[in-house]
């Protein structure tokens, strides 16, 4: 007797407590999950969606593959990220608003992209960057100026990409627009930088001495051969590859740190050239 009052009382109990705490889950508000405005403060800059259709532009303009790994500096809700993704490249996204992450992994995995991407919190001047084969940003000039040293110092021919801004006097290789027919209102430019070889200095080869000035992926100076100087003309760098005129020759080839192997042109023939760079 004592013991079936017992268990009715424990069995009462227990539905008090179930009856509770299911009106104390209903009393509390439903977590909503966030979402980004439109202009909304973030480390260094507000946050404005590159529209689709630039996206698409950026990574056309950078000739993304799936052999590229491509970052993208401050990314968001992760639209390029996971675009990129869609084309088979690696990606990473880093951005700095940890609500803006969370959001990105919730789009790459509606996208079915979830497991071939990453998304990171972090401060860009702060981030290793050096493994990417295109960067992709969305920036201030001034924080595109200050991220500018650490980009050149990447592996010659890195693909960088910037939505509306430049790098001030480091002009674009390539630029292009996202039309209004293709939905894009604003911030409908990108702009294309190839990251060059460094090739200031002096060159000794067999033929004489070169001499570089660089300026960014222009080149000028002059080349020295048999007692005669002459002007380098039309000097340029695509990434590795550099390429002038020098006393009515056309010289050609790569740069591989201190060594350049190539092509020369003159009087109608073709021959190898090859140079060194001298020391200090």
């Amino acid at each position: 007797m004592i013991a079936s009052r017992f268990a009715r009382r424990s069995f009462l109990a227990l539905c008090l407590s179930v009856f509770a705490a299911a009106v104390f889950a209903q009393a509390q508000p439903a977590r909503q999950e966030f979402q980004p405005e439109v202009g909304q403060d973030g480390k260094d800059v507000v946050w404005v969606p590159t529209p689709q259709a630039l996206v698409n532009k950026m990574l056309d303009l950078a000739k993304v593959t799936p052999q590229d790994y491509v970052i993208d500096l401050g990314s968001g809700d992760g639209r390029t990220v996971i675009t990129a993704a869609k084309r088979g490249a690696r990606a990473l996204g880093i951005e700095y608003n940890p609500d803006m992450v969370e959001l990105s992994r919730r789009n790459a995995a509606k996208e079915g992209v979830g497991e071939k991407v990453r998304f990171v919190k972090a401060d860009l001047f702060e981030s290793d960057f050096s493994q990417a084969t295109v960067i992709t940003m969305f920036l201030l000039p001034e924080i595109n100026l200050k991220l500018r040293p650490k980009i050149l110092d990447l592996k010659p021919g890195t693909r960088i990409v910037s939505n509306s801004f430049t790098m001030e006097e480091w002009k674009a290789d390539r630029t292009v627009d996202a039309t209004e027919k293709e939905g894009c209102q604003s911030y409908c430019t990108a702009y294309l930088w190839i990251v060059p070889a460094k090739v200031a200095g002096t060159w000794q080869f067999p033929q004489g001495e070169l001499t570089l000035k660089q300026d960014f992926q222009m080149i000028s100076g002059t080349l020295k051969s048999g007692g005669n100087s002459t002007r380098v003309a039309n000097g340029r760098l695509r990434g590795d590859q550099i390429s002038f005129t020098a006393g009515g020759a056309q010289y050609a080839g790569r740069v591989s740190g201190n060594a350049i192997e190539g092509t020369v042109k003159s009087g109608g023939g073709t021959s190898p050239w090859r140079a060194t760079r001298r020391p200090g």
